[in-house]
Order: C-alpha cells, then sequence, then structure tokens
C-alpha cells in the first residue's frame, strides 16, 4: 500500500517500515484489539475495540446505542492503531533499552454498514478473527441481535507498518560492560480453558478450543 500524503512518512528509522499489504495485514489478522481515535470538536477521543478484516477494510462493531458509534457511524476520519509486542530489548545501557514490536497505522473515514448482506459477512469474521471455527459451532445471532448491532467499515486509505525485529545495538564503548544484555521474549499465549460452572460436564472441549493459539 503506497503512501498518498504525509501522513505515514516516517521522520526517523525509516528501515523499520512496511507498506506492503502482506506484512501490514498478517499483522492485523493477528492482533485482537485496536485503539480507534477520532476528534469531536475540540476534544480527541479514543476507543480500544475489538475488529476484523476483510481485504483493505476494517469493521468494528457495537451496540447502537454507543456515543462513539454513532459519532463513527455520521462518516468521520480516524486514526487507527495496533501493535504486537514480541520482545523485550534489554541493553548494557539504559539508553538503547528497546521493544521488538509489530504496528499498523491506518487513515481511513468510518461508514455505516447499511446492508444486512455485508453486516452478516462482518458478523462472521469478527467471531472467526477471534477464534476460528465458532461461528458454526455457536448459535448465530438473531435479526434482533443484529438490529442492536452497529457495524461500522473503514477502507484503509493509508496504511504502514513499521517493525523492529532485532538484537541488541549498544554502542561500541558499553560492549565489554559487564550487565546481562539480549531479549526477553513475549507471546500471547493461552491458559488452560475452564468450562461454564452450570454446563453439563459431559459437553465436549471443542478442538479449536484446545489448540488455540494467535
Amino acid at each position: 500500500m503506497k503512501p498518498k500524503t504525509s501522513r505515514i512518512q516516517p521522520s526517523r528509522l525509516a528501515k523499520r517500515m512496511r507498506n506492503d499489504d502482506a506484512t501490514i495485514h498478517s499483522i492485523l489478522d493477528e492482533a485482537l484489539v485496536c485503539h480507534v481515535s477520532y476528534r469531536l470538536g475540540e476534544q480527541p477521543f479514543i476507543l480500544p475495540t475489538a475488529y476484523c478484516r476483510i481485504d483493505n477494510t476494517l469493521y468494528l462493531h457495537g451496540s447502537v446505542g454507543s456515543h462513539f458509534f454513532m459519532q463513527m457511524a455520521q462518516g468521520i476520519p480516524v486514526c487507527i492503531a495496533v501493535t504486537l509486542l514480541d520482545a523485550l530489548v534489554l541493553a548494557r545501557s539504559v539508553f538503547h533499552h528497546s521493544i521488538n514490536y509489530r504496528s499498523v497505522v491506518i487513515f481511513g473515514t468510518t461508514r455505516l454498514v447499511e446492508d444486512p448482506e455485508e453486516a452478516w459477512t462482518a458478523a462472521a469474521r469478527f467471531v472467526e478473527h477471534v477464534i476460528p471455527g465458532r461461528w458454526d459451532d455457536a448459535r448465530q445471532p438473531s435479526a434482533n441481535e443484529m438490529k442492536k448491532t452497529m457495524f461500522i467499515a473503514v477502507d484503509m486509505e493509508e496504511a504502514s507498518a513499521k517493525v523492529r525485529d532485532h538484537g541488541v545495538g549498544d554502542d561500541p564503548e558499553d560492549m565489554e560492560a559487564a550487565v546481562w544484555a539480549g531479549l526477553v521474549p513475549l507471546k500471547l499465549t493461552p491458559g488452560v480453558p475452564v468450562q461454564d460452572e452450570v454446563q453439563a460436564k459431559e459437553v465436549a472441549l471443542p478442538g479449536y478450543v484446545q489448540t488455540y493459539s494467535r
């Protein structure tokens, strides 16, 4: 995805920038939460929320009574950020400590999804984005539940990724310091599934839960 304006041009560390769709999409497909920022008058807002991606469009969903979503339904410019943390980078000097990460920043304009078929497709993708296999296994939304849910689409007008994926970068004069240096890997790891306490124990744990990972 090529830059169209200076909004996604890096001011420093340009070597970390990625503009290819493969990198941008892979980060968006792995993460679970995005932060949507916009301005209402002179007041800035930021909303952490779940999302899903279909091609070059992000979908957000919330209650039809949500103040945030009612604002976005009007068609407003937004900036969306997604970040994955991969490692702590511990250098010999405090100055060169860092974090290995993958991030995406997106600029676009919100659009209220009014077509029922598009809303249904987005609902299915939301569930499958979080836990593949669940949509066909669980009860799907009723017509009344869909009426209570607002879907917002954001076409990615501009997007860029930044990635840091290397080790320690100390100054030459610090290389002999007797201070441990290296990476502390970070990963989102699921714990042991806990069954709903009121459910019959005979209900089998689905395979997609047993093997869940990001």
